[in-house]
């Protein structure tokens, strides 16, 4: 028995190496492939395997590129996969992904060989669920309020009546017909239509061009400016309405250079384009409703008010009339008051009559003696012409004596300032010393020896060069004389009266 148990496991282990041995030929036969080759071929297994797939996932470490691209992950409880978008399709999603945020990606599943990681290439994505909706929505809200977007301050108050509309919404559909049929019905105005989608990844872009284009039109063009702007669409899921919730729509509602209205779905649905419009309406009839008023009603109040004006301005003149009909029965009698004034007047004209009677005479002797005295003009002509002859003549001569006067003074002060001039002196024998810089040179102590200096004579002028200077005879002595004079009583140093020339 236990030969037996040795034989079995001889076999077996030879039945081993058997199998072994023919794996290892099999392995051989094998092609080697690179790693390269190995990669392609798992590429292509997988993008044939996976070539349009939904994922849900939570986006995790959302980077933008500088090309361009979008670099992310899509996570969940169980495992996380990485993402791209290509630059040339992330304009096309019909959202901007953020960390955090739950999506469903469309696209394809791919390998990339340079990390040995595989990875979905997103061509569509959407919010996975209406939280995720709200969430965002939420946080887009507090972002834009946070800029002032929203702020009550910045409202502009609606147009009473306008002359022009403009509304922004699809032109197809009962939307534009509700709020034209309530326009003719209260108040028919002009209304110019900017047709847009408004719903779908294009709508944002639409809507936000045309709030922009109406606010570029210039007054006074071919085409007229809107007084008020109208942005309505009919009710919806919150998926539906979502262009209204875009960053693009809500700014172009706030930089609107025009009142604008919203009127997006129901009275219960609230977008973010209702915070940052004018004036919100619960419907786009209740729209048209706030841009003009009931014009039945107007033309009824006014009619109202100028009965209710006419009746006032009726009555105020009625109690007035009373009024001056009581004043005037207080008055006095004008014949009453005049009648002193007049029996007044009548004395002072009589007094008057007898004044002027009696100085009558007395004025008029006096006036025949004045006309009298009188000379004619004539004689007063040929007097005045003669003494104007005579004060003529004496002014001539006057002038000419005074002008023999003037020119025997100036010929002598001219003769005068010749005398004083320094070149008589030079004519005597003297000379003036000049120093460097053409001065004059007084004393000879300031005189350094090699100095040049200018001699000027009365005939001209020669240059020298200052030697050593020469004392002068007598000088210590002349010097103790000079000290001595100095020396004077208090009586010999009172002044003296100089040459006046």
């Amino acid at each position: 028995m236990f030969s037996a148990r040795i034989l079995f496991k001889v076999s077996y282990i030879h039945n081993a190496r058997s199998e072994y041995q023919s794996m290892n030929d099999i392995d051989h036969n094998l092609p080697v492939l690179s790693v390269g080759e190995i990669s392609q071929d798992l590429k292509r297994t997988v993008e044939a395997a996976f070539s349009r797939v939904r994922v849900r996932g939570e986006i995790s470490g959302f980077k933008r590129a500088p090309s361009g691209h979008l670099y992310m992950a899509l996570k969940d409880e169980d495992a996380v996969i990485d993402a791209v978008c290509w630059r040339a399709t992330v304009g096309r999603l019909s959202l901007g992904p953020e960390d955090g945020m739950e999506v469903i990606a469309t696209g394809r599943l791919t390998t990339y060989p340079g990390r040995s990681k595989y990875q979905i290439v997103i061509e569509a994505m959407e919010l996975a669920g209406e939280g995720a909706l709200l969430k965002m929505l939420e946080a887009r809200k507090k972002k834009l309020a946070a800029e002032g977007l929203f702020d009550a301050d910045a409202k502009r108050p609606i147009p009473f009546i306008p002359e022009v509309i403009g509304v922004v919404t699809s032109p197809t559909g009962a939307v534009i017909r509700d709020i034209l049929h309530r326009l003719a019905d209260r108040f028919p105005r002009r209304v110019l239509v900017w047709p847009v989608q408004v719903q779908g990844e294009a709508a944002a872009a639409q809507i936000a061009a045309a709030i922009d284009g109406f606010s570029a039109i210039d007054a006074g063009g071919p085409v007229p400016r809107p007084d008020v702007l109208i942005v309505a669409r009919g009710g919806g899921s919150l998926e539906d309405l979502w262009p209204f919730n875009e960053e693009i729509v809500v700014r172009a509602a706030a930089n609107s250079t025009i009142p604008l209205i919203s009127a997006v779905g129901h009275e219960t649905d609230t977008t973010l384009i209702d915070h940052a419009a004018d004036r919100r309406a619960p419907t786009p009839s209740a729209a048209a409703e706030m841009a003009v008023p009931v014009r039945a009603d107007l033309i009824a109040q006014v009619m109202d008010d100028g009965g209710r004006l006419a009746m006032a301005l009726g009555r105020g003149l009625k109690e007035r009339r009373l009024r001056l009909k009581a004043v005037a029965h207080g008055l006095p009698k004008l014949d009453i008051i005049a009648e002193n004034a007049r029996q007044r007047l009548d004395d002072w004209s009589e007094r008057l009559a007898r004044a002027l009677g009696g100085g009558a005479a007395r004025r008029r002797a006096r006036l025949d003696g004045l006309a009298a005295r009188l000379r004619p003009p004539r004689h007063q002509i040929g007097w005045g012409r003669e003494r104007l002859a005579r004060f003529a003549a004496a002014l001539q001569t006057a002038i000419g004596h005074a002008g023999e006067a003037r020119r025997r003074q100036l010929t002598h002060a001219a003769r005068l300032l010749e005398s004083y001039s320094y070149r008589n002196v030079l004519g005597r024998g003297f000379a003036l010393v000049r120093g460097p810089e053409d001065t004059p040179v007084f004393a000879a102590k300031g005189v350094a020896p090699g100095t040049p200096l200018t001699l000027e004579f009365h005939d001209g002028k020669i240059g020298a060069i200052a030697a050593k200077s020469i004392p002068t005879p007598g000088g210590d002595g002349a010097a103790k004389r000079a000290k001595r004079k100095k020396k004077t009583t208090p009586d010999q140093a009172l002044p003296r009266q100089g040459n006046l020339l």
